[in-house]
């Protein structure tokens, strides 16, 4: 076995100038240095914060820009390996990318597979070949937040791995009222009993059932999340509340307005150090930027998964919402993807 300490970052995810952003993050590493990580995980997103807006074209950069090369330079100063997402510019797309960078500046990189409803509006999915980062630690995995309810991305990495990292910033959507134009809230269990079925334990996702799958592959898992209030108005906000109110006639009359409508939750507290076991072994425990550490053992050799692979328990229509959501909104993607206020860092 090999010893590893890492830390697990939670960052406040109100959108913010990115400079700002790195400078928090900054401060985080120097703490996490300090205590010894030799792995620090950063939350998705972490340089811009998260938010359905369209200003999330402009914010997306190029491997040349400066999120990247900051990441480089802070794994280099720090002498740690260094993980987190950002939006990633790449001939006319853009993906939604986790890097792993080492104190040498060597970088591995994972795309998300599977943008969560509205993300899909601002970057595109990209299915690829699963492969682990050889890196000195170890055989290290990677999955982006959304990803993580995916058991074939799991599957993907069996026997290849020593160690997972998850770079997630889910608003906590089963709790999050729909704010409509007159004042009222709408949570989503009071939809309709078709979108009730939708979120049917999704609050399990980032938690219990992520932790069952890494402990199915016998590998300690680290995740980093957002903190704070999560506030937004929804991309194409007629279409989009047109299908979250199909079983509430009640409510079409708010479709005129539909732009005044928005979303508000916190997030999901699950930024969290956890063993080869499924163990949390210590969780972030303030709702602002703070981080954790602890040291895991890792086994030496990628082990094999111990028996059946976990279910997780989602219903098959939150995967239908998703894919149909996805569907809806990749033709505002296509149409905005390249607008003229593109912030380029080339």
């Amino acid at each position: 076995m090999t010893a590893i300490t890492l830390a697990a970052i939670r960052m406040d995810a109100a959108p913010a100038e990115t400079e700002s952003r790195l400078a928090r993050a900054e401060s985080l590493l120097g703490q996490a240095a300090a205590q010894g990580a030799q792995i620090a995980l950063l939350p998705e997103v972490f340089n811009t914060g998260y938010e359905y807006h369209d200003r999330n074209y402009a914010l997306a950069e190029s491997i040349e820009g400066p999120t990247v090369a900051w990441m480089k330079e802070a794994a280099r100063r720090h002498n740690l390996y260094l993980a987190g997402s950002l939006l990633l510019r790449e001939g006319g797309d853009i993906f939604n990318a986790m890097l792993l960078i080492a104190p040498n500046g060597k970088t591995w990189r994972y795309d998300k597979s599977h943008p969560w409803v509205w993300e899909r509006a601002y970057f595109r999915p990209r299915r690829h070949v699963i492969a682990p980062a050889e890196t000195e630690l170890g055989k290290i995995g990677m999955l982006i937040c959304w990803d993580t309810a995916h058991p074939g991305l799991w599957a993907a990495y069996a026997g290849k791995i020593n160690l997972m990292l998850v770079s997630s910033c889910p608003p906590a959507a089963h709790l999050a009222p729909f704010r409509l134009p007159d004042g009222q809230g709408v949570r989503p269990d009071e939809l309709g009993p078709v979108m009730k079925k939708v979120y049917h334990n999704t609050g399990n996702i980032f938690g219990d059932y992520l932790r069952q799958q890494s402990a199915w592959l016998g590998v300690p898992a680290t995740q980093a999340t957002g903190a704070g209030r999560f506030r937004s108005h929804l991309p194409r906000p007629r279409l989009s509340l047109a299908v979250l109110l199909l079983a509430r006639p009640d409510l079409w009359k708010n479709i005129r307005r539909a732009r005044e409508v928005f979303i508000e939750s916190g997030y999901f507290n699950e930024t969290f150090i956890a063993n080869a076991d499924g163990k949390v072994l210590r969780r972030a425990s303030r709702d602002e930027d703070n981080l954790v550490v602890a040291t895991v053992e890792t086994p030496d050799a990628p082990p094999e998964p111990h028996g059946k692979q976990p279910k997780i328990g989602l219903s098959p229509l939150a995967y239908s919402a998703d894919a149909l959501t996805n569907a809806l909104l990749t033709g505002y993607y296509n149409k905005n993807k390249l607008a003229e206020n593109m912030i380029d860092f080339v």
